[in-house]
């Protein structure tokens, strides 16, 4: 068997977020109604009358030119703008996000040289509207400016919990090849969505070739139905199998059921096993195979029991015995079918048998192989995160080292105009004290003259008199 759940190995816990919603497949954007872009270019009114800035602008204008408008707007401002689209986007396929990503998807200069000198709010909002994805205006979502970048230009996972380097694992197959941002690691091949889920059966994984296909979807285009697993060679006996859409390879469902119950049922709840439970007999509900039919049987018993009341754990021993009674039963008809044979084709199927095992054996050292080279690459994705994040502080750096530089220089400039304002000051009280003396002089001599002119007066009259 391949991987049997969906394992954390490629994710954390989910951050809180809202749910990722998912892009329009390419083309189908409707022409833009001029009514609707006229309402759409009113969204400026609604995000302040501070600014002519509006989210189509962002959608339409040129990187560094938007980019440096967006310096110049509050922070307030900017959380408006995002909030804005945050409304457009929670309607998921509206008129004004449609023409939002047809503007956006039909220009050649968003490249990784012109996005990495975006502004940080004008390149989450680019991401925003060509995923759909809300994710990336939440506060508590923090990626650096080239990761924002590469998944812009879907070099990377758009699913925050992966990130992987796309096409994942380097694969080449058609589905990795011709679908833009499609990873295998997360994605499910027919409706190329992703979810946060591990170890469940609402996921089906390919044995070969490892990408991944949720049970509704295989259920609803008919991959899963009866057939020989092609590892066992012709000749075997039909069997529920699942037809991966990617490489058309074949993988045998009921061992796989198996392998997932084992390692995941007990960690499950009430409600988590009954909808485990409930995609079994999906899977199985068409078998024309006795195992499978049985199996679809006792998974809609266990349901009605558990809401009768049953426990969950009695419920998951009753189904680990029925495994077991299943593999014993195969095992000793396998026993019975070489018992009939003659020693040459027994001996041949003895050998099957064992080369059979040899194949899963390798199988399992492969799937080893391909862990260990998507821990190495998760490695060097870190490794250049970090390099990334030191090339951002050091921006931030040489950025606030230019700021307090040039607040030194105007804090100098304030100082010298202060001293000069001070001289002006001074001179302008000595101009002051000089003047007060010059009319204190004048004011002397004019009281001087008027006393000898009333002098000489009195001496004429004086004169006149005596004559």
């Amino acid at each position: 068997m391949g991987p049997p759940s969906r394992t954390n190995a490629h994710r954390q816990p989910p951050l809180p977020m809202l749910p990722p919603r998912q892009r329009p497949p390419p083309g189908g954007l409707r022409p833009a109604d001029p009514i609707l872009a006229k309402n759409l270019d009113k969204g400026k009114e609604k995000v302040g009358d501070c600014s002519d800035m509006s989210l189509l602008d962002i959608a339409k204008g040129e990187v560094d030119v938007i980019s440096q408008r967006l310096k110049n707007l509050s922070d307030e401002f900017l959380e408006r703008l995002k909030n804005e689209l945050r409304l457009i986007l929670e309607e998921a396929d509206g008129d004004e996000l449609l023409i939002l990503q047809k503007l956006t998807q039909k220009r050649g200069n968003l490249t990784e040289n012109t996005l990495i000198r975006a502004h940080r709010v004008q390149l989450e909002i680019l991401v925003a509207i060509k995923t759909g994805m809300q994710a990336y205006l939440h506060q508590s979502i923090r990626l650096s400016q080239i990761s924002l970048v590469r998944i812009f230009l879907f070099k990377r996972c758009r699913n925050i919990e992966c990130q992987s380097q796309l096409p994942a694992d380097d694969c080449t197959c058609k589905i990795c090849a011709n679908t833009e941002g499609f990873c295998s690691l997360c994605m499910c091949v027919t409706c190329t969505k992703f979810d946060f889920e591990g170890n469940t059966c609402r996921w089906i994984g390919c044995d070969q070739c490892s990408h991944w296909t949720h049970t509704d979807c295989a259920v609803r285009d008919g991959r899963i139905g009866m057939g020989a697993d092609e590892k066992k060679g012709e000749g075997t006996a039909e069997m529920m199998i699942f037809r991966c859409g990617a490489c058309g390879g074949t993988s045998e469902m009921l061992g796989w059921v198996k392998d997932i119950f084992e390692a995941c049922a007990p960690g499950w709840d009430r409600q988590g096993l009954m909808r485990e439970l409930d995609f079994v007999t999906k899977i199985f509900r068409g078998s024309l195979d006795s195992r499978g039919r049985r199996l679809s049987w006792m998974c809609e018993d266990v349901i009605e029991k558990i809401k009768g009341g049953m426990v969950e754990s009695v419920a998951c021993r009753v189904l680990m015995l029925f495994f077991q009674e299943l593999e014993i039963e195969s095992s000793r008809h396998k026993f019975e079918e070489i018992g009939r044979l003659a020693p040459e084709e027994a001996c041949n199927r003895i050998s099957e048998v064992l080369q059979e095992a040899i194949t899963k054996m390798k199988k399992v050292e492969e799937e080893r192989g391909r862990m260990l080279k998507k821990a190495r690459l998760d490695l060097e994705a870190c490794d250049r995160e970090l390099e990334d994040k030191a090339r951002e502080i050091m921006e931030l750096k040489k950025e606030r080292k230019q700021k307090k530089e040039e607040t030194e220089k105007i804090e100098k400039m304030v100082r010298e105009k202060e001293a000069e304002a001070d001289s002006w000051e001074q001179k302008a009280i000595e101009a002051r004290e000089e003047a007060e003396k010059v009319l204190q002089s004048i004011s002397l001599s004019k009281s001087h003259k008027a006393n000898e002119e009333q002098r000489g007066s009195g001496g004429f009259l004086q004169l006149n008199s005596f004559e």
